[in-house]
């Protein structure tokens, strides 16, 4: 299961008892931020494209989404989500579950920079009722991600 890959990626790191598990569905933003009570900008959502070769993840803050502008000046490419199947074969976490843990390291990562504006956030850790909280230091470095990158642009608040 994939939980365990994600528990055993931060054992190595002694962070295995900081990693969540909840009694009720995390596999959406909102049902993340209900189970965490906290605010669903806050959450890491894993956002997972095709790549020239094979995929790749983005990470970014709960109320952001891809600018695909943006998106296609840094990458050069039109951004093409993977479907469910795709994202299983290829990083190995089902969707609502997806993560940078416990992956292949060929696979790229980046960290969108929505989500510094906050002291910590709450990424998935391979299953949808998971979670742990790392602040952004931590999300870089455990992560593995090759940059900070600015590719989303943050939902407009509803009146």
């Amino acid at each position: 299961m994939s939980i365990e890959k994600g528990r055993a990626y931060f054992r190595q790191f002694g962070l295995e008892d900081r990693v969540q598990e909840f009694d009720v569905s995390s596999a959406t933003v909102e049902l993340a931020a209900l189970a965490l009570g906290v605010d669903g900008a806050r959450i890491a959502k894993t956002l997972y494209f095709h790549a020239q070769e094979g995929c790749m993840l983005i990470l970014a803050a709960g109320d952001a989404r891809i600018d695909n502008r943006k998106f296609k000046e840094y990458f050069g490419f039109k951004a093409k989500m993977l479907s469910a199947d795709e994202v299983l074969e290829m990083v190995g976490h089902p969707v609502g579950g997806v993560c940078p843990f416990g992956i292949d390291p060929a696979i790229p990562v980046y960290l969108d920079k929505s989500m510094l504006r906050f002291e910590s956030v709450y990424p998935a850790v391979g299953s949808g009722n998971s979670a742990i909280e790392l602040d952004s230091e931590e999300l870089y470095r455990y992560s593995n991600a090759r940059a900070w990158i600015d590719v989303c642009k943050l939902r407009e608040a509803s009146v």
